[in-house]
């Protein structure tokens, strides 16, 4: 038996829920791995078990294969396929990044001694703003020199141990500026972050949500889109929700923060989160979500924030995005790579009548970037027929009457598949699912930040 084909066996597993499948990953589980991307695929599909288990056995043996990631990356010679966005944050890997100054301060906090920075990804040259607030005398360079070395400066500016990014931090912190300014600062120097993960549960391969919990196991073929009504599943009945002590919220930002960050993401509602304003409900089939607001000092001029990451078995797999004005809500969701098989649709539904239910919006709007507008991986993945078919309509007239003929094509031609550039196109305006009872058409020709910019001061 060919190595290859025993992945391409374990992948096509995801989909038959057979309680055999133990059997083949321990199999897999005994193989020495040499290819990087052999041993990503097998710790993707691991992952994917461990959320989406078809019994206790399967789930248990996918947690201690991947305990033992740590130990297969040591092996390997190449680590560069490991740092990709997709895969980033595999245990025993490292990677580096550019984040906001403040998941930078947060990170150099939270992880003192694993995270520092990237010289050999970061331009000395863009140094300048903050050596001059650092050293007394760089002007002496920077007034009158061409060829200026800054790493000299920076060497000849820190004082006393520690990382380099903690005495950064530090002194940028002592910088008698508002903190916008030094984050601007920060920003500017575009500094690359490097985070050594090590091995332990802030990795993707180990991150589990806390607490006690009985977990779901999927006996049979999971729900697909023709599974779900979006009408009926708004229509359903109320979801349970519960409000989060200050500790707990606080406890789960910092995971959303962690599990964020190791994805080269950030997210406003968890950088800034709210930790007394943060709600925990249990959507069903294993799925938790815990949603946050920011506070006053966060909140944006116009919108209302919600921002969730939502958890299978205790295993973050996406993060939501909430913005909402009157009684329409934009959408932003985002479900992580590996786990794109896992009943999205299900999950959106479930999603959409939860934020339904806490803001009470009858219209729920995607923006183009979420169906294809510079994304190619939302042309990839078609996103725009996902949402088309959960009942969403475009609000460009343009748009909808080329949607009108590719729904001509497809009821002709079932096989018929929308080409890579008709996709671009149908990505060029809003989407919008309205509501049992809401007026068809009131949001058409509405943008936020159209109306932003009317707005003086």
């Amino acid at each position: 038996m060919s190595f290859p084909s025993t992945i391409d066996r374990l992948e096509a597993a995801k989909r038959q829920f057979d309680p055999s499948t133990a059997k083949l990953l321990t199999t897999v589980g005994r193989q020495k791995f040499s290819d990087p991307s052999a041993l990503i695929r097998f710790h993707e599909a691991l992952l994917f078990f461990r959320a989406y288990p078809a019994n206790e056995e399967i789930r248990r043996l996918a947690t201690a294969l991947l305990a033992s990631f740590q130990e297969r990356i040591a092996k390997l010679a190449d680590l560069d396929p490991f740092e990709e966005p997709d895969v980033s944050g595999i245990s025993g890997t490292a990677f580096s990044a550019i984040f906001t100054y403040d998941i930078a301060r947060w990170l150099a906090s939270r992880h003192p001694r694993r995270v520092d920075i990237d010289w050999d990804s970061t331009d000395p040259t863009l140094l300048g703003p903050l050596l001059r607030r650092l050293h007394p005398y760089f002007n002496e360079d920077l007034l009158v020199e061409a060829n200026i070395p800054y790493m000299d400066w920076f060497r000849a500016a820190k004082k006393g141990r520690g990382t380099d990014l903690q005495w950064l931090i530090s002194r940028i912190e002592e910088f008698p500026i508002p903190i916008e300014d030094r984050a601007e600062l920060f920003a500017a120097a575009k500094i690359a972050i490097h985070w050594n993960l090590g091995h332990g549960p802030m990795t993707r391969s180990d991150i589990d949500l806390p607490g006690a919990r009985m977990y779901f196991y999927h006996d049979g073929p999971l729900l697909r889109r023709t599974d779900v009504s979006l009408a009926t599943e708004l229509e359903s009945a109320k979801i349970p929700t519960k409000k989060l002590s200050r500790a707990h919220g606080e406890q789960f930002l910092d995971l959303a923060r962690e599990t964020s960050a190791m994805r080269y993401r950030e997210l406003h509602g968890f950088t800034y989160g709210d930790p007394s304003h943060v709600i925990h409900a249990e959507l069903g089939r294993g799925v938790e979500v815990f949603v946050a607001g920011v506070p006053t000092e966060h909140r944006l001029p116009l919108r209302t924030y919600h921002s969730g990451m939502y958890f299978k078995n205790g295993i973050p797999i996406g993060y939501i995005e909430c913005l909402t004005l009157f009684d329409r809500m934009e959408v932003g969701f985002n479900l992580y790579y590996t786990f794109r098989e896992g009943e999205t649709a299900w999950l959106y539904g479930r999603l959409l009548h939860l934020f339904r239910q806490l803001v009470g919006v009858n219209y729920f709007a995607v923006d183009p970037y979420q169906i294809g507008l510079h994304n190619q991986e939302a042309i990839d993945s078609g996103a725009f027929w996902f949402y088309r078919k959960l009942g969403f309509r475009p609000t460009d007239p343009k748009v909808a009457k080329l949607l009108a003929s590719e729904e001509k094509k497809l009821r002709a031609d079932p096989n018929y598949r929308t080409r890579p550039s008709t996709l671009r196109r149908l990505a060029a305006g809003w989407m919008i699912y309205e509501t049992a009872g809401a007026k068809p058409g009131k949001y058409d020709d509405f943008e936020v930040r159209r109306l932003a910019m009317r707005r003086s001061l």
